[in-house]
């Protein structure tokens, strides 16, 4: 992808996301404590910084993933070779989804954080179901229009889209030849149009935390600051084993995979929005050693299929819902629980607030209230912040993972960089 990123601007691009983070905490608080009378107006703020930076994000993300998934196909070349890389990494991405699961079950099932909860007031979900319907997603997958899927953001269907549209390419001849080209050089112009968004990331970060704090305090942080640490407890414990599994893979060049990450898991965290560390991650996993053509066929899978920060999600809260409600799942209901839970997952690539839309969909089917989502939704913003860092943290190691398998995984920028 050109040249890499100079090491003095990546830190201070750090830096100036840490410093953002702490401004928007003092001023949120600031705001809601002695200046209510601004909430309104910080949260207006807040909408517009968080909003133009997404924006511009979700304006670059449509080409870049077409882009860099069409050349790193065309690079691939062999059909076979599509078809074992991609194999081995869907497994990986099964594999890590059940332990994502399975590790969120056992977290409340030990910790109880429903227990103490006393639920007196419904909430509003209609906006939120979206049942599965397997024959609707497998129809899903496929666009009727790829400009239409390119407006809406629908990755998973510019997956199908570009993996079809690069195997095709070695059967074009010289025209096909000369459309890796292209791809390349719009992969390169698109990084770089990343790189002048990405000026406006700490402004992001400051809206992003500063509304979310006027608008509710600490006194919200406070009342669910049980809740709060035992989920982020969980999902620690959860980053252990997806580094130990790693490590096994890596060895210990996972250390230095780990401080290549750093920067675009931090700013998943502070944004809440897997689209905005997108670009940034496949920007440090090429200056790991991870190259182009597998970075750029891996991660757009697994902004798709590799959510393991969502999933986790998904059985520890409908567990803290049960309890909650007191209602008692047998260890059975719980493990069928998981299985539904793995494939719904997958099925709700790309919509909004994915892990409350599979949440609210699996619920009635094991006797779980709907309105439950209410303990949650007020605290969700900081949720899923934790969950979106664990995302970006899951899918960064399967590309290094799946690079590593294929013996092409180097030390340092690779030759073969779009």
């Amino acid at each position: 992808m050109g040249a890499a990123t100079h090491p003095g601007n990546t830190r201070k691009r750090t830096v100036a996301i840490l410093v953002a983070l702490l401004l928007g905490i003092v001023s949120g608080l600031a705001v809601h404590s002695f200046l209510p009378a601004y909430i309104h107006t910080a949260e207006q703020l807040s909408s517009l910084l968080t909003g133009l930076f997404l924006r511009l994000i979700r304006m670059v993300i449509a080409p870049l993933v077409f882009a860099t998934l069409v050349s790193g196909i065309g690079k691939l070349g062999d059909q076979s070779l599509v078809m074992r890389v991609g194999g081995k990494v869907l497994l990986w991405f099964v594999a890590m989804s059940f332990l994502s699961l399975t590790i969120g079950l056992l977290g409340a099932n030990l910790l109880q954080p429903g227990l103490g909860f006393t639920p007196d007031h419904a909430a509003d979900v209609s906006g939120l179901k979206h049942p599965f319907q397997p024959v609707d997603f497998i129809l899903h997958i496929v666009p009727t229009s790829i400009l239409d899927a390119m407006g809406r953001n629908d990755i998973l269907q510019i997956v199908v889209f570009s993996v079809l549209f690069g195997l095709a390419l070695p059967a074009a001849g010289t025209a096909g030849k000369t459309m890796l080209g292209w791809s390349e050089e719009l992969a390169k112009i698109m990084l770089r149009m990343t790189d002048m968004v990405m000026v406006t990331a700490p402004l992001a970060v400051f809206g992003s935390i500063m509304g979310s704090l006027a608008h509710s305090g600490l006194g919200m942080l406070l009342q669910f600051g049980r809740f709060l640490a035992e989920f982020y407890g969980t999902i620690f414990f959860q980053w252990m084993v997806l580094t130990g599994i790693t490590f096994c893979v890596l060895g210990t060049r996972i250390k230095e995979l780990i401080q290549n990450l750093v920067q675009p898991v931090l700013l998943g965290f502070s944004t809440a929005s897997s689209e905005s560390a997108y670009p940034l991650l496949l920007e440090k996993l090429e200056d790991f050693g991870v190259p182009a053509r597998i970075g750029g066929f891996v991660l757009p899978l697994g902004y798709s299929f590799n959510l393991d920060g969502s999933i986790l999600f998904q059985s520890f809260g409908a567990m803290f819902i049960a309890q909650a409600y007191g209602i008692h799942l047998a260890w059975t209901q719980q493990l069928l629980m998981v299985l539904v839970m793995m494939l719904s997952s997958k099925g709700i690539a790309g919509v909004p607030r994915a892990s409350l839309v599979t949440l609210v969909a699996v619920l009635p089917q094991f006797g779980l209230p709907e309105a439950g989502i209410a303990l949650i939704l007020g605290i969700d913003h900081f949720l899923d912040m934790l969950r979106t860092a664990t995302n970006v943290l899951g899918n960064g190691y399967a590309a290094a993972v799946s690079a590593k398998w294929e013996g092409v995984l180097s030390k340092g920028r690779t030759e073969d960089a779009i």
